[in-house]
């Protein structure tokens, strides 16, 4: 085998779908809805206002299809200045607590990667403590992005990729981005068999305080249930054996992004104007976000003419600047939930990973992104059953991703001048990715003699 080498109420306008039933969008009228007219959008906004002609049925739904347009129109106002986007208007999943493979949990499985399909983005309608836990971080979250930029700059660790990024480090195409960070990674202590066998990417996660980790950590460990019952979920709707998606996700190499925007005239003049993050795909299996009310994602819908694999080659930068994005407009008490190169090669393309960028907006923007991620470990493999009848290419039958390599050369990539990238060149740790232990789930490493 060759591995490739890869270097409870709802907002207005939202259906909500359990596993217990598709709710009828009957109920909406019959008005066939696209974009919103655009009347009311503000000065300065640039939408690209979708319209479809009215099917003119009974008056009495003509009422709640015209306030599903005026609600589209309200999140279309907090499009940042200066792009030109449809708004996306998206169902809201609720998972069910258990996941038990009924008939209802398969049904929502199908309509899960339906909308992936279709959309690139699902919405999962957040319960009463995942709001608690979100605005638990949020507030965490603030706190930390106020402190003085030398505290802040104190949070680096030399051997994993954790802790602080200042607006300007992090590199996206060749371009800085604005974007303010705190990654979090897997926090492996100093004796940790695989941080002193000095594998890449691991090392401790440089904390300032434990006001900043007790609520961040209790919010991504209930993510990473989240994550791990939308893969269940996900495993019926491809007609794939229960484990196909989870086996890859034990001893899961999950991260999260905690960050911050800066208002559109608030930079350090270091990147583009208006360009939070630059257009790119994420590494792994999802990305569970959350963001506050003022608004800056934008994604784009899988295209039969739009090809990438950035496992193979760079995506950054992918048609940042050309038509057909849509905007992610901020709704309250949602995760919005994308998809990673990994889901992308597994599926063989069946799924794709999910371009998305941010903007910025006149205020500055707080989000998370939790991304649920296979093994350091893991050795991926094509899917060679379900997934709508695809099945890997005979030619590429040996190939696989190491999803260890991968991360890291990503990384490497974003942060080229960053001390982990330095480090981990300057002591070849890069070279150890070959190494047998690095591509066995659930091995541990001897430490190595100092």
């Amino acid at each position: 085998m060759s591995c490739l080498a890869t270097r409870p109420l709802l907002p207005l306008g939202r259906r909500l779908i359990t596993s217990r039933a598709r709710l009828s969008t009957a109920a909406l009228g019959s008005l066939d809805i696209g974009s919103g007219n655009g009347m009311s959008m503000p000065p300065g906004f640039n939408i690209n206002v979708a319209r479809k002609q009215p099917r003119i049925q009974p008056p009495t739904n003509i009422a709640a299809a015209a306030e599903k347009i005026r609600t589209r129109d309200d999140l279309g106002k907090t499009m940042p200045p200066g792009y030109k986007a449809q708004v996306a208007h998206l169902d809201t999943f609720q998972l069910p607590e258990k996941i038990t493979g009924s008939a209802s949990d398969r049904a929502l499985g199908k309509a899960i990667i339906d909308t992936w399909r279709r959309e690139g983005i699902i919405q999962i309608a957040q319960n009463d403590l995942q709001k608690k836990l979100w605005n638990d971080a949020k507030t965490a979250s603030k706190r930390f992005f106020r402190k003085p930029a030398a505290e802040k700059a104190a949070c680096v660790d030399s051997q994993s990729y954790a802790g602080y990024i200042a607006s300007g480090e992090e590199v996206t195409d060749g371009i800085a981005d604005y974007s303010e960070i705190f990654t979090i990674t897997k926090d492996l202590d100093l004796e940790e068999p695989r941080v002193r066998a000095k594998w890449p990417c691991h090392g401790p996660c440089p904390w300032p305080d434990v006001e900043m980790k007790e609520p961040m950590m209790n919010y991504v460990d209930n993510l990473g249930l989240e994550g791990e019952k939308i893969l269940q979920l996900a495993e019926f709707g491809l007609d794939v054996a229960p484990g196909t998606l989870t086996q890859y996700t034990r001893d899961g190499w999950h991260h999260t992004r905690v960050l911050r925007f800066p208002p559109r005239n608030g930079t350090n003049g270091k990147g583009k104007e208006g360009r939070g993050i630059g257009s790119h795909t994420d590494y792994g299996l999802l990305v569970i976000a959350a963001q506050d009310d003022v608004g800056g994602l934008f994604i784009r819908r899988p295209r039969d003419d739009e090809k990438f694999a950035n496992w193979k080659k760079s995506a950054a930068g992918h048609k940042e600047d050309a038509e057909g994005w849509f905007y992610v407009p901020p709704v309250d008490g949602v995760h919005t939930v994308i998809l990673g190169d990994m889901m992308q090669y597994l599926t063989n393309n069946y799924l794709t990973a999910t371009p998305h960028k941010v903007g910025l907006n006149t205020r500055e923007r707080f989000a998370m992104a939790y991304f649920h991620e296979p093994s350091f470990q893991a050795v991926i493999k094509p899917i060679n059953e379900g997934c709508g009848g695809m099945r890997a290419d005979p030619e590429q039958s040996d190939e696989c991703v190491h999803y260890g390599t991968h991360f890291t050369n990503m990384f490497m990539r974003n942060y080229p001048d960053r001390i982990t990238t330095k480090r981990l060149l300057a002591e070849n740790r890069y070279e150890k990715l070959s190494k047998p232990e690095l591509r066995t789930m659930d091995a541990i490493p001897e430490p190595e003699l100092d």
